[in-house]
């Protein structure tokens, strides 16, 4: 298995909100944790969170990097309308070509507080 292309295919069913594929990449007891709000999801419920989400979604893997078993991803995401974009950095552990779990921090993209802007520290990242 070559997870490199695995985690990738995932991705782009998952911005594709596909929940007959979606499932296939996980284990049936598989744990989906999202640390910034605090939630713990079954697969089923990961799919109805993910599939059931609001609007048309975009997104690109901007990095990957495997060790071993797990893979860890930073990707874009971002509705077709450009009026929302967030990040997600994605601890996904595999067993054999099935996700035992998947970690998750999502985070909003937008400029930098006014309090750094004003300080004039930092710049744009290119």
């Amino acid at each position: 298995m070559d997870i490199k292309k695995r985690v990738l295919s995932f991705w782009e069913d998952v911005v594709e909100q596909n929940p007959i594929k979606i499932q296939t990449y996980f284990q049936s007891d598989a744990i989906i944790n999202w640390h910034n709000t605090n939630e713990s999801f079954t697969v089923e419920e990961y799919i109805m969170a993910n599939c059931e989400y609001p609007g048309q979604w975009c997104g690109a893997v901007e990095r990957l990097e495997i060790i071993d078993d797990l893979a860890i991803s930073v990707t874009r995401v971002w509705l077709t309308d450009k009026s929302v974009s967030v990040h997600a950095t994605s601890f996904i552990r595999f067993c054999g070509e099935k996700i035992v779990s998947l970690d998750e921090y999502w985070g909003d993209d937008g400029a930098a507080p006014q309090w750094r802007q004003d300080k004039k520290i930092g710049k744009m990242i290119k």
